[in-house]
C-alpha cells in the first residue's frame, strides 16, 4: 500500500498568494504555480481524499478549521496520518504519478487558461502557460533535464509557437466561422471538442476568471482570481468559461471584439450543454459529480465584477445589474448558480470534500406544528392564530458554496447561536462542492436552529424564465427538471420553505411555477413578485419579501417598527446578509422594545402561522 493511502498530505499556499505581484513577471510566477498546483490537486483527489491546501483565511484558517473538525475523534478522516509538505517540488514529486502530463496555455490569448482547465479535467492532466525561457516553471517542469519532464500531451498554441485563436477565418480544426475574437473563438473550440461530445460533463460549467489578471494590473489579490476554486471543477470534468453576459458594449478584457460576441457565445456554451444533457442517451462522462441528475445544470462561480464586465472596471452597467442579467440568461437554459460572488469567492480543497459520505436523509429536529404553536401561546386553543405583529428574519445569502465555507467558522461558533431561533438558509444544492459544511451545521445545531432554502431553492435561478417564453433561448419548460432537482434536495435535507425567490428581471412566476414550488416547498416560499402580498397555492402559503435590513441593529429594528402595517395579525419577512447570532439577538431585542406588539420568529414558524390565519380567514 502507498503512503499517499493512509496519509493526508497537508501544503500551505500562504507564501506563494502573500507574495508580492507588482509586476507582470510576478504575477506570471504566482499564477502559474498556483494553477499547476491546483490542478495537481485535482488529479490527486480525483479518487479520494489525498491532498489539502491551507489557502484561505489568515494563514489557511477558513482551511485549519474544517481539517480540524474532520479529524476529531470518529471524524471522517480521523483514521488518516497528516504529512505536511514544505516545497512545492515535494508537492509536485509526492503526487507525480497521478498526472498524465500537462497541457499548455498561450498567454497571449488568457481564455486559454480556462480551457486549459477544462482540458486537464478531462485528460488528467496538469497547468501549465507556456514559456521556455530559463527557469520559468514550464521550463523546470518540461523541458530541464533532471526535472520531472512532465510531456505535453495538449498545446493550445501551434508547434512553431503561432496562436491557434486569432480571431479571423475559421475556428482552429472546425468549420465555424471565426467570433472576430480570439477570446470567444478558444471557448468555442472547446465547446464542440470537449462539450458536445460530452467529454466534459454538460451539467457542470464553471464561471471563473481566466489569465487577464496577469496583464490587466488590476488591485485584486491572487487569492480572489479564485484559481484555488478550480479544484472540483477539475477534477469532476467541468467547462470553464469567462464571459460577458452583456450584449451592448465590448468587454474590458477583449475591447475589439464585435460587440455582443461574448454574449453570444454565452449562449452557444449552454445551449451546447443543455442539448447534450437532453440527448436521449446522454451520460455524464466517469467520474461525474451527479449525486441527483435532474436536467439541470450548476455553474459554479460567478461574474467577476471587481475585475471585468462592470462600471467599476469601465463598463456601463453595475455589478447587480450584471448579476442579474446573467442570471436571466442562466434560468433560460436550465442552469443554475452556485454564486461565488466576490469579496468572499476563494473556496479551497472542493476536491477533497466532495468525497464527505453523506446520509441519504438529514431529518430536522424542531420544526414548528400546531400542536408546539399551541404550546408556545402563538395559536390560540381555537385554532386561531394570536394577533401580533410576526416578524421573521431572512438568514442569508448562502447560496454559494464559497460564502459558507469561509463564514461558518465565525458564524456558527457565535456564543450566541442556540439563544435565539433562527432559519438557517443554506442552499441544499451546496452539498455538491461542501458537504462537510453541511452535514457540519446538522450534526451541531440547538434545537434553535432550524433550515431553509435560499436563493431561489436548490440554487440560484429565475423561476419566472423557467417556463416559455424565455427571453434568452426558444427552450420548452424547465420547470419539470427543476422540480425534480429540488425535490430530491429537499427531502435529503428536510427542507420545507424557501425563504427568498429572486425574480431580479425575470417576469413574475406564472401558476404553473407557483405550483411546482408548492409541490417540493409545502411550507412555503417567500419572494419579489407575487399575485399578491400573501395568500395560498394549493394550500401551501407565500408571502412577499418586505425589505432588506441594512445598517446597524438598532437601525434595522427601527426600520422594522416604522414599517409595521395596520393589519393585526401581520406577516414580514426582512432579509439579512451574513449577520451573527449576536447581531440578530441584539436586533430581536430591539425590535421587541420599540414595538412590544412584534413576535419575531423564525421563518418556519412565520409561514406556518401565516398558513393557519390564511385557511381561518377563508374559511
Amino acid at each position: 500500500m502507498r503512503a499517499e493511502d493512509t496519509t493526508l498530505y497537508t501544503y500551505d499556499l500562504a507564501p506563494l498568494l502573500n507574495a508580492p505581484t507588482n509586476t507582470i513577471a510576478a504575477r506570471q510566477r504566482a499564477w502559474d504555480e498556483l494553477q499547476f498546483l491546483v490542478s495537481l490537486q485535482a488529479q490527486a483527489n480525483r479518487d479520494k481524499p489525498r491532498l489539502y491546501f491551507y489557502a484561505v483565511g489568515n494563514n489557511g484558517s477558513v482551511d485549519r478549521f474544517w481539517l480540524h473538525w474532520l479529524q476529531e475523534p470518529h471524524g471522517w478522516v480521523s483514521d488518516l496520518s497528516i504529512k505536511q509538505l514544505n516545497s512545492f517540488d515535494s508537492v509536485v514529486s509526492t503526487f507525480r504519478r497521478c498526472l498524465k502530463g500537462v497541457v499548455v496555455w498561450d498567454d497571449r490569448v488568457s481564455a486559454t487558461a480556462n480551457v486549459a482547465a477544462t482540458i486537464a479535467g478531462v485528460k488528467g492532466l496538469g497547468i501549465l502557460r507556456y514559456d521556455p525561457s530559463a527557469d520559468s516553471l514550464y521550463d523546470r517542469l518540461v523541458l530541464k533535464a533532471g526535472g520531472p519532464m512532465l510531456p505535453v500531451v495538449t498545446r493550445l498554441l501551434h508547434a512553431n509557437g503561432s496562436p491557434m485563436f486569432t480571431g479571423r477565418g475559421k475556428i482552429e480544426g472546425t468549420d465555424l466561422p471565426s467570433t472576430g475574437s480570439a477570446k470567444d473563438d478558444a471557448y468555442l473550440w472547446a465547446a464542440e471538442k470537449y462539450l458536445r461530445t460530452t467529454r466534459c460533463d454538460p451539467a457542470l460549467l464553471a464561471y471563473y476568471p481566466d489569465a487577464y489578471w496577469i496583464k490587466s494590473g488590476s488591485p485584486v489579490p491572487l487569492i480572489r482570481t479564485l484559481l484555488v476554486n478550480e479544484d472540483y471543477t477539475i477534477a469532476h470534468r467541468g467547462f470553464f468559461f469567462d464571459l460577458s453576459p452583456w450584449d451592448d458594449e465590448a468587454p474590458n478584457d477583449d475591447p475589439s471584439q464585435p460587440i455582443g460576441s461574448d454574449a453570444k457565445t454565452l449562449q452557444a456554451i449552454l445551449r451546447i450543454a443543455y442539448d447534450q444533457l437532453h440527448a436521449p442517451e446522454s451520460t455524464a462522462p466517469p467520474g461525474g459529480h451527479h449525486q441527483r441528475p435532474s436536467g439541470m445544470i450548476m455553474v459554479g462561480g460567478f461574474p467577476p465584477w471587481d475585475q471585468k464586465y462592470t462600471d467599476l472596471t469601465g463598463g456601463k452597467h453595475g455589478g447587480v445589474a450584471t448579476e442579474w442579467r446573467y442570471a436571466e440568461i442562466l434560468s433560460c437554459y436550465n442552469a443554475y448558480m452556485d454564486a461565488d460572488a466576490a469579496a468572499i469567492n476563494p473556496m479551497a480543497n472542493a476536491s477533497l470534500f466532495c468525497h464527505y459520505p453523506l446520509a441519504k436523509v438529514y431529518p430536522q429536529r424542531n420544526l414548528p406544528t400546531i400542536h408546539s404553536l399551541k404550546r408556545s401561546g402563538l395559536i390560540q386553543p381555537d385554532g386561531r392564530v394570536v394577533p401580533h405583529h410576526y416578524i421573521a428574519i431572512y438568514v442569508g445569502d448562502y447560496d454559494s458554496s464559497a460564502w459558507l465555507y469561509e463564514k461558518l467558522p465565525q458564524l456558527w461558533t457565535d456564543p450566541v447561536r442556540g439563544q435565539i431561533p433562527i432559519a438557517w438558509a443554506f442552499n441544499p444544492n451546496l452539498d455538491k462542492r461542501f458537504p462537510v459544511g453541511m452535514a457540519y451545521t446538522r450534526q451541531t445545531a440547538t434545537p434553535n436552529d432550524t433550515f431553509i432554502a435560499g436563493d431561489s431553492g436548490a440554487g440560484y435561478l429565475n423561476p419566472g424564465y423557467l417556463d416559455p417564453p424565455r427571453r434568452w433561448s426558444d427552450l420548452p419548460s424547465g420547470l419539470g427538471d427543476w422540480v425534480k432537482h429540488c425535490e430530491q434536495a429537499y427531502h435529503q435535507w428536510d427542507i420545507h420553505c424557501t425563504g427568498f425567490i429572486i425574480d431580479g428581471n425575470a417576469p413574475p412566476m406564472d401558476t404553473a411555477a407557483l405550483q411546482a414550488y408548492a409541490h417540493f416547498s409545502n411550507g412555503g416560499f417567500i419572494a419579489q413578485k407575487l399575485p399578491s402580498y400573501q395568500g395560498l397555492v394549493d394550500g401551501v402559503p407565500y408571502l412577499r419579501m418586505s425589505a432588506d435590513l441594512n445598517g446597524a441593529p438598532q437601525e434595522a429594528a427601527e426600520q422594522i417598527a416604522r414599517n409595521i402595517p395596520n393589519q393585526d395579525p401581520s406577516f414580514q419577512v426582512y432579509r439579512t446578509i451574513l449577520w451573527s447570532p449576536s447581531a440578530l439577538k441584539h436586533l430581536y431585542d430591539e425590535a421587541a422594545r420599540l414595538r412590544p406588539d412584534v413576535r419575531v420568529v423564525d421563518t418556519n414558524t412565520l409561514m406556518l402561522l401565516l398558513k393557519t390565519y390564511l385557511n381561518e380567514t377563508q374559511r
